[in-house]
């Protein structure tokens, strides 16, 4: 049994409690949100499952007062700026992380001073940080070059993440834009406000372990626009307004485009699954008909995580640079 911490009872984070109760291989000692209404509540209850005894903190020091968490699982925000407090105080208190902070997956170029600084933090405080999820984190990063290793040489990486986003919690779907207009799809856009956090990142890991030196990357986004009323998701989507978000990162070594990455999240879609082609020698693709449901995959890899976070010495860390996660369990 491994005791943690929970930090961010979000929609996600209230999946995530769920999963690690009914894994049994997990045991929550304490949670924290810094949301006044959530203060106070039992932790099972406010996850709508049996009651836990753990009430909700506003403050780590307060939750873990007299218990030992082995480590801390954090599901609170996408960026990194925003999440280096959060790394402070659980560096203090000497608690390994795994996050679900896209930005934390592989910030190395795309923000190379804030990552040393965080890598640094840790190794401070003796503690090992790693972010991951389903993507990034796992399908359109470390699966792959997991798959190279079948290679004697690869001259290119293209994956498809192409799903229905119908089946997803409801701040993913108006994360990606279903139910807005152009004009809303837009503003939001430009606003930053709208998009699939952590493509760069992806992109950016492969070329790592591939060993390629980019010359440059790109990212382009796009609505993916209703042809016809669509009746499900959220709310009920128009004909002629967004019912998702079609994201595509690109990264070049010279003109060659070596690596592709499609990401397309939206109601209705008629086809969901995972596509991973490896070009060189030999050439091969893998495909997982029908998809992995988001939700229930990040739950998935982050709990599997934690594990290896705890076999790993003090500092940032990548997925690349843990033991292998898979799922576990120490019922007999």
């Amino acid at each position: 049994m491994i005791d943690i911490v929970h930090i961010g009872l979000g929609p996600l984070g209230q999946m995530m409690v769920r999963s690690a109760v009914a894994r049994g291989t997990f045991r929550i000692v304490a949670a924290v949100d810094s949301d006044p209404a959530k203060i106070g509540k039992d932790l099972g209850e406010f996850c709508d499952i049996a009651k836990l005894g753990v009430p909700i903190s506003g403050n780590l020091g307060e939750a873990i007062y007299g218990k030992s968490p082995q480590a801390a699982v954090v599901t609170t925000v996408s960026s990194l700026a925003a999440f280096e407090p959060q790394v402070a105080q659980l560096a203090k208190a000497r608690l390994p992380i795994v996050s679900t902070c896209e930005e934390l997956f592989y910030p190395w170029r795309t923000q190379s001073a804030l990552a040393k600084r965080i890598d640094q933090i840790c190794r401070d405080g003796g503690i090992a940080c790693v972010g991951t999820g389903v993507n990034p984190g796992y399908l359109m990063d470390f699966l792959p070059t997991v798959l190279t290793g079948l290679c004697q040489k690869v001259t290119g990486i293209r994956i498809w993440r192409i799903q229905d986003a119908s089946v997803r919690r409801i701040p993913f779907q108006q994360k990606i834009g279903a139910g807005l207009t152009v004009q809303e799809f837009e503003a939001r856009h430009k606003a930053g406000k709208l998009r699939h956090v952590g493509l760069p990142e992806s992109v950016d890991f492969l070329a790592a372990r591939m060993g390629w030196k980019l010359d440059r990357t790109t990212e382009s986004l796009e609505p993916v626009m209703a042809e016809r009323e669509i009746p499900g998701g959220y709310k009920p989507i128009a004909q002629g307004m967004a019912r998702g978000v079609q994201q595509v990162g690109r990264g070049f070594v010279g003109n060659d485009e070596v690596i592709t990455l499609t990401f397309k999240a939206a109601v209705g879609e008629p086809e969901s699954y995972e596509e991973i082609r490896i070009e060189g020698e030999p050439t091969f693709s893998s495909r997982i008909a029908g998809g992995i449901n988001g939700d229930i995959a990040t739950c998935a890899v982050t709990l599997n995580v934690v594990r290896s976070i705890l076999q790993a010495g003090p500092g940032l860390k990548t997925m690349a640079d843990l033991a292998g996660p898979s799922w576990f369990t120490d019922r007999k």
